[in-house]
């Protein structure tokens, strides 16, 4: 438990991110796969039930005993809850009502982040297609840990903290790394989200809240989706930046295991990502993935030539245009 990760530093790359190339020649030689782009008409129907769902949830919670409480937060609302978030990525991509309808989809994200509890999908968009267009950009892509992160937490029970508190991380690393003016959408997010939490307390009590709010933070911490945040990005194998996942999760959380397609053609529904794998499946059957989250978790945290500095990291040229 007390053994030292063996890595000091991130793995600096002087190439660009592969996937823009790969892009290039998928679509030169696959030109029908432009037809999967687009919006995803089913998204907000399957958003709108999810949130009926958790205020369903909401009401059933508020007369059970705590012990209920807590049960059903990580057994259940934990797991709606991460999807949730899942949910306001696909729409961070304009796959709820298309690129001619933004708005819509920046607002319909705010109701998505209703039952989640914590105010954040407005910022969420701005930080995340940063993350898309500069995939390791030192000082731009907050997806990579701050070098506290990689400093202190390199041993197996410091690492195992480390993910349960994947939600305080993901949340302060914007401000160390790459702050940001704060816009008009990002405070009607927080006064549209904290009316709602007021307005659940008030009409159902402390539970209810309990229930959305923890099961946010557990959803996000050590949970088996959450091998997703470990899976995605760090680098179990040297040359690698990114990797995908074929499990059965991916049912319940819009796809975003197929992340090296993802990253390929952002502009395509969750949905859709696994056509793009059967028409270009030379382009990715040969490449590392993963078939449960639950393992990368277990052996990112036993692995000691794995921490939070396992990731590739690159210096950026030129002009550098953020959300």
């Amino acid at each position: 438990m007390g053994n030292r990760v063996a890595r000091e530093d991130y793995e600096w790359v002087y190439t660009d991110q592969p996937h823009a190339d790969r892009r290039k020649d998928i679509l030169a030689k696959y030109p029908e796969i432009k037809t999967l782009m687009g919006p995803d008409p089913r998204l907000k129907w399957i958003v709108c039930m999810m949130v009926i769902i958790q205020f369903l949830a909401f009401y059933l919670v508020k007369d059970l005993d705590w012990k209920w409480v807590l049960f059903w937060t990580y057994a259940f609302g934990s797991c709606i809850n991460h999807s949730m978030t899942l949910a306001i990525h696909e729409i961070s991509h304009n796959t709820a009502f298309g690129n001619n309808r933004a708005m819509w989809n920046r607002w319909f994200a705010m109701f998505a982040n209703l039952p989640i509890g914590l105010p954040y999908s407005a910022s969420f968009k701005r930080y995340h297609l940063d993350h898309h267009r500069y995939l390791g950009g030192d000082g731009i892509d907050v997806d990579i840990p701050t070098d506290f992160e990689g400093w202190f937490f390199c041993t197996r029970f410091r690492k195992f903290v480390w993910i349960i508190l994947q939600p305080l991380f993901y949340a302060i690393r914007p401000l160390c790394i790459n702050p940001k003016p704060i816009t008009g959408l990002e405070l009607a997010n927080v006064a549209v989200q904290l009316s709602f939490n007021v307005a659940l307390y008030w009409l159902c009590g402390a539970k209810p809240v309990v229930y959305m709010m923890a099961g946010s933070l557990l959803g996000m911490g050590l949970h088996p989706i959450s091998g997703h945040f470990i899976a995605e990005h760090y680098m179990f194998l040297k040359g690698h930046e990114t990797y995908s996942y074929y499990g059965s999760l991916n049912l319940l959380t819009f796809n975003v295991g197929y992340h090296n397609e993802h990253h390929d053609f952002p502009s395509i529904p969750g949905r859709r990502l696994p056509m793009v794998k059967k028409i270009a499946s030379e382009y990715y059957d040969d490449l590392p993935h993963y078939t449960s989250w639950v393992k990368v978790l277990y052996d990112f945290i036993m692995d000691d030539q794995l921490s939070p500095y396992s990731r590739v990291k690159r210096r950026l040229k030129g002009d550098v245009k953020q959300e």
